[in-house]
């Protein structure tokens, strides 16, 4: 069958299905071959979401004499663009004098295997301790005049013709636009250089409150504040496929179990752990699937996605697994293969475009499927119409 789709010539496929309540899978071609997961990835960090957290901690908190310490979890919903969580910032805006702690971190910016010259796209937003503003500065506005989110970072207009409309400098928090390459209405994001410096200030600007950073050392006994923010944070993470809330959630299961973020350690540590039940080691690196460092097996991915299900029941699976992607993009596949009831996550870098969830049968029967393609010369959407057919065909034919 995949010798006969035109798109999945030359590249390199590995498919995996197998019924939900069984463990013979009903089709395996190439099911043991190792493949980059890109975004596929992040079903390994909801797995391990689901099986650190019954509700997810925006942070550690202490109040005393008038003075609230605090502490991250690695919750990154603070002023995020997209993502905002209200009550946390409500709980901080309440305060009258705030004092950062420090959390015990050996995060880098960037992920292993990330490429160097994507540090101006959102997608490759910096890694850090306690995130605010998901990492990016904001620019929205009209012709000349943006306004930007958060207001304290240096922007400049620039008249170089050959500029782009929004650029930061490589390894400075200057930002400078391009008024002639700006159009209405644009709503563009850049991530900028963190540290802990830059954290307070930009807290304290937005607060309008005093924020110091500690240099107490000793032990403080920390509450935890829940804003019960689960189902923004997953579907952030599989519907929307945030690569910034993947490493995010990698960073809180590291804090809890450690008391440090070291997402290295937390990897090293989810993998032996989960070593007597998955059917190939695993390859793997960062949250999000942005390295290609990170190699899978389909059916590995098969077995993950059993264990979601078996920990959050597919009533979730439905609320937080994507669906859309389910009719044709061109003329000649929006009908003929169609898809119903199928709930997957993507997985895309380029060359490589994959699919990996849960298939429903017209006898209401459920198999947990993943369909990998890497190294393809095609376009994605013939790709992604290639493995649409593939599904479709298997779906005609299952009980």
């Amino acid at each position: 069958m995949v010798s006969k789709i035109e798109a999945l010539n030359k590249a390199h496929v590995a498919i995996s299905i197998t019924p939900l309540k069984g463990s013979k899978p009903i089709v395996s071609y190439r099911a043991d071959k190792y493949m980059t997961p890109a975004s596929n990835t992040k079903l390994l960090t909801f797995l391990a979401s689901i099986e650190s957290f019954d509700s997810l901690p925006a942070l550690y908190f202490h109040d005393k004499d008038s003075i609230t310490h605090f502490k991250s979890t690695g919750y990154p919903l603070l002023l995020h663009p997209f993502y905002p969580d209200e009550e946390l910032y409500s709980f901080l805006k309440g305060k009258n004098y705030l004092v950062y702690h420090k959390p015990k971190s050996n995060l880098k910016p960037q992920g292993p295997g990330w490429s160097w010259d994507d540090y101006s796209y959102y997608f490759a937003s910096e890694i850090s301790p306690f995130p605010i503003y998901g990492n990016v500065l904001q620019a929205i506005g009209y012709s000349n005049d943006p306004s930007f989110s958060p207001s304290g970072l240096e922007t400049h207009s620039t008249s170089d013709s050959s500029a782009v409309n929004l650029k930061r400098a490589k390894f400075e928090n200057s930002f400078y636009f391009n008024p002639r390459k700006w159009n209405l209405k644009d709503t563009l994001y850049q991530p900028f250089i963190t540290s802990d410096d830059l954290f307070i200030r930009l807290l304290r600007d937005d607060l309008n409150l005093p924020v110091s950073l500690s240099s107490q050392s000793k032990r403080t006994e920390w509450e935890l504040l829940y804003t019960r923010q689960e189902e923004k944070l997953y579907k952030a993470l599989l519907q929307d496929s945030d690569n910034g809330i993947a490493e995010s959630l990698l960073v809180m299961i590291s804090q809890k179990r450690f008391e440090q973020m070291n997402i290295e350690k937390t990897i090293d540590t989810l993998k032996l752990q989960w070593s007597n039940w998955l059917p190939d080691p695993l390859e793997w690196v960062d949250g999000s699937g942005v390295s290609r460092y990170n190699m899978i097996t389909p059916r590995t991915l098969v077995a993950v996605l059993k264990k979601i299900h078996g920990k959050v029941g597919f009533q979730n699976i439905k609320n937080y697994f994507p669906s859309g992607f389910i009719k044709g993009t061109r003329s000649g596949t929006i009908k003929k293969y169609d898809l119903k009831n199928v709930y997957a996550k993507t997985g895309t870098l380029r060359h490589n475009h994959n699919l990996s969830g849960y298939l429903v049968s017209s006898e209401e029967n459920i198999y947990v499927f993943s369909v990998m393609v890497n190294h393809h010369t095609s376009s994605k959407s013939e790709v992604r119409d290639a493995i649409r057919q593939l599904l479709y065909k298997f779906q005609k034919r299952l009980k």
